[in-house]
């Protein structure tokens, strides 16, 4: 739109309210309301106008020359940081980033991370997604990069969470946070957190939005519940409960590494089976209100969001009330004679002997029906590699930050499980 015409709707605009104020002073209502209307049209074309001038030329591409471009960066980029480039043409205007979201596929598809919502969607189902983390012990801080090894990204590899470990009198906690340097619940880059009890054998992964919309309902049954008004809307949406983790004790000091056990209260047993579906959201909710929008959708009557499901001992309902938790247990070691040490075949990625190390395979039974391959398949492997370096691969139907917050976990300190 050319400057003639955008001036030429300020003027209109201008008349029409000063129209409306005289015939206001005459007491005229209904001369007032015409008024009121030709006043309200004017600003409407006028936003319009700006939003479009704001966009510039490029949202004026043809959509078949558009998706033609946008359909090229995204085959030719295939990992971070080049593949930054397919976020960039999201952020050019908004046809652009309606077109990006169209051909952008989930990281269960494609194999890949693109936008901060991949990090809480399945990752793939065939190989896992590598990555690594770097302890700070100064700090203490945790960051999640993606990568095969630190020694090919450096310091500029793509970070994918960071966690700070906050001690408290009874308990331990790791909030995590898509930045570095901002750890607080009110940030919008806040995405949940991980609890420990007193003697750190027992974990809950929280969640700072639900994984599926069906969640918010099975999280309202608890007696406290707060409505969404009542709540700033600074604040995210609260903390879901969304899996918890137990570790063994060993109270006769046996040989041997951790024992643990993962129950994904957000992930049905169903997932792992041929054709199971895992719940992938779609979108973050910066807010209480945001969520409830969205859910408006879907729900009639005035949402009520539960805020008591921090309790480790409760855990939510699952959203497919047909189906089990999906369990997932540390894959048994073998004792090597000649090194004398318990070992697991980590295929190179792990080069450091460690009590954290571990391998996550599903605890299934044979009334569950699956398939010998699915029980034997490594969902998530953590290892160490080095001083304050360790490897993490997780593979569907676990997300990056849930393959996460579970190594995080090793590294609370366990003196009655070892």
């Amino acid at each position: 739109m050319s400057l003639k015409s955008i001036v030429r709707e300020l003027k209109e605009m201008r008349e029409g309210l000063g129209s409306m104020s005289r015939r206001g002073l005459d007491g005229r209502s209904g001369s007032g309301r015409s008024s009121n209307k030709s006043f309200l049209d004017g600003l409407s074309r006028l936003q319009s106008a700006t939003q479009e001038s704001q966009q510039g030329r490029w949202a004026n591409l043809p959509p078949e020359l558009l998706l033609d471009v946008i359909q090229r960066v995204e085959a030719s980029e295939t990992s971070w940081p080049a593949r930054k480039d397919v976020v960039a043409c999201a952020s050019v205007c908004r046809s652009w980033r309606e077109i990006t979201k169209e051909i952008v596929k989930t990281p269960e598809e494609s194999g890949r991370l693109t936008f901060p919502i991949s990090l809480k969607q399945p990752g793939p189902r065939e190989s896992p997604i590598q990555c690594f983390i770097k302890r700070d012990r100064a700090t203490p801080t945790f960051r999640l990069y993606l990568g095969l090894s630190p020694a090919l990204l450096g310091e500029n590899g793509k970070l994918l969470f960071a966690a700070r470990k906050v001690r408290r009198a009874t308990s331990t906690e790791f909030i995590i946070s898509l930045v570095s340097d901002d750890f607080s619940r009110a940030s919008n880059t806040y995405v949940g957190k991980l609890r420990s009890n007193f003697l750190g054998t027992k974990f809950a992964i929280f969640d700072s939005q639900p994984p599926s919309d069906s969640m918010v309902a099975a999280n309202s049954r608890s007696s406290r519940r707060i409505h969404s008004k009542q709540v700033s809307p600074r604040i995210p949406a609260g903390n879901y409960n969304v899996a918890t983790i137990s570790y063994e004790l060993n109270v006769l000091r046996a040989r041997g590494p951790r024992r643990m056990q993962c129950t994904m209260h957000s992930i049905p047993i169903s997932a792992i089976r041929d054709g199971g579906v895992a719940p992938t959201p779609t979108g973050f909710y910066n807010s209480i209100e945001d969520q409830f929008s969205h859910l408006s959708m879907i729900k009639s009557k005035d949402p009520i969001i539960d805020f008591s499901s921090t309790s480790l001992s409760e855990p939510p309902l699952l959203s497919q009330t047909s189906s089990e938790p999906l369990v997932l247990k540390n894959k048994a070691p073998r004792w090597h004679e000649q090194l004398q040490c318990w070992c697991l075949n980590f295929r190179g990625r792990v080069t450091v002997a460690s009590v954290k190390n571990f391998q996550l395979v599903a605890a299934v039974e044979a009334s569950h029906q699956v398939s010998l391959a699915e029980q034997e398949k490594v969902i998530l492997q953590f290892g160490k590699i080095g001083k304050d370096i360790f490897t993490m691969d997780y593979r569907y139907p676990l997300s990056a930050f849930q393959a996460f917050a579970i190594c995080l976990s090793s590294f609370d300190t366990k003196p009655a499980c070892e």
